[in-house]
């Protein structure tokens, strides 16, 4: 803080010195001289001196504090291939669904919900999340969001819906699933087959019949191989993209390629298989005493059948969800929770893993290798 500071000079006079003079008479008698008059001296004045101005001292200056700057966050790169790199984000050490919210200003809901994960997943240094929320656009892939209601269309068109269906056969017949019957009449297992085409094009999902000259139906016919779904945790040696409202498991090995494509049963009402963005398998049991039946804790029967609780060769990713062998695999939610496979569709997923000679419970996320992906949700046939 500055202080005004005023200078004064001082000033100092001398005093001049004045001689007076005598008037003369006509004659005048002579006289002694008079005497000389008094010398008058100057007095001795000491040279006026001019005081020199009083020193003002320079204004104290108060040192600025100290400012400690803000440590720089560096956040991680985005990784290459990410479709919106401005809508993706890289967990940190630390970082939780609640902070992200709070970062992003988006809702943990919606953040859950953009991302597909559920209450009980934990955030992995190095996961990347789609922080955009509510925009339609999975914007780590670009795929669509969208699932639309199901739309039926009536069988006007036998010929085109044979094209379809025969499509579909050429497409998912030698990844494992069941050939449909080209007989032209569109159902529950051709809206499921064409839902599965809508996950590998990146189009929005929904068990809709496919509109004969659309634009989607054009690309279905285009397709000449089955790529890798956008959405699959395909950066995994192995994985698995359930998806929920299709109804159907589809597993891979990295980016290289689709190895399944088998149709599933999830959790019904009021018991729906969980959304998670990424969990790891972390246990396996063979069930050998029991031909490989393993009798659930929670929903436990008296006998082997799947319709009440016994899973064939459970692989566990998330709490006490798996993925099993049952003898009833309906193209819609039935299950308690888990996700149903045919017993041999099952058996190839085992062998697929390297798990078939296992002898008891494997408890090994390394060992199983295996890294599983849920979206969607059934949404039924009007």
């Amino acid at each position: 803080m500055k202080t005004p500071h005023s200078l004064f000079a001082a000033a100092a006079c001398a005093a001049g010195i004045v001689v007076g003079s005598s008037s003369v008479g006509a004659i005048a008698p002579p006289t002694n001289p008079p005497p000389a008059p008094p010398s008058t001296v100057a007095p001795s004045v000491a040279p006026a001196t001019t005081a020199a101005p009083p020193t003002t001292a320079a204004p104290t200056t108060t040192a600025a504090p100290t400012t400690t700057a803000a440590p720089t966050t560096t956040l991680p790169p985005i990784p290459p291939g990410v479709f919106n790199p401005d809508c993706a984000r890289v967990v940190q050490p630390g970082d939780s669904i609640s902070l992200l919210s709070d970062i992003v200003g988006a809702g943990m809901r919606d953040l859950q919900a953009e991302n597909s994960i559920g209450d009980g997943h934990t955030l992995q240094p190095g996961d990347v999340l789609d922080v955009c929320v509510a925009n339609g656009v999975n914007d780590l892939n670009g795929a669509s969001r969208l699932r639309p209601p199901t739309t039926l269309i009536p069988d006007a068109d036998p010929a085109g819906i044979m094209a379809q269906q025969q499509k579909l056969n050429d497409l998912f017949g030698p990844f494992g699933m069941k050939p449909l019957s080209v007989d032209g009449i569109s159902g529950r297992l051709t809206r499921q087959q064409l839902c599965a085409a809508r996950v590998f094009l990146g189009l929005p999902i929904s068990r809709s019949d496919m509109a004969i000259g659309s634009e989607e139906e054009a690309k279905l016919l285009a397709m000449t191989s089955v790529p890798v779904p956008p959405g699959a945790p395909s950066g995994s040696n192995r994985w698995i993209l359930l998806d929920m409202t299709c109804q159907v498991l589809i597993a891979g090995e990295g980016s290289s390629g689709v190895r399944f494509v088998f149709p599933t049963s999830t959790g019904q009402d009021g018991f729906e298989t969980r959304v998670v963005s990424t969990a790891r398998a972390f246990r396996f049991d063979p069930a050998i005493d029991n031909g490989g039946w393993h009798d659930s804790s929670e929903f436990p029967s008296a006998y082997d059948n799947p319709l009440n609780g016994n899973m064939y060769k459970p692989i566990y990713f998330s709490n006490g969800q798996a993925i099993h062998g049952a003898n009833n695999v309906p193209p819609e939610p039935a299950s308690k929770g888990c996700a149903r496979l045919p017993v041999d569709s099952h058996d190839e997923l085992v062998a697929w893993l390297g798990l078939s000679g296992a002898t008891g419970p494997v408890w090994s996320e390394g060992t199983i290798g295996l890294t599983v992906t849920t979206q969607g949700g059934f949404l039924p046939d009007p």
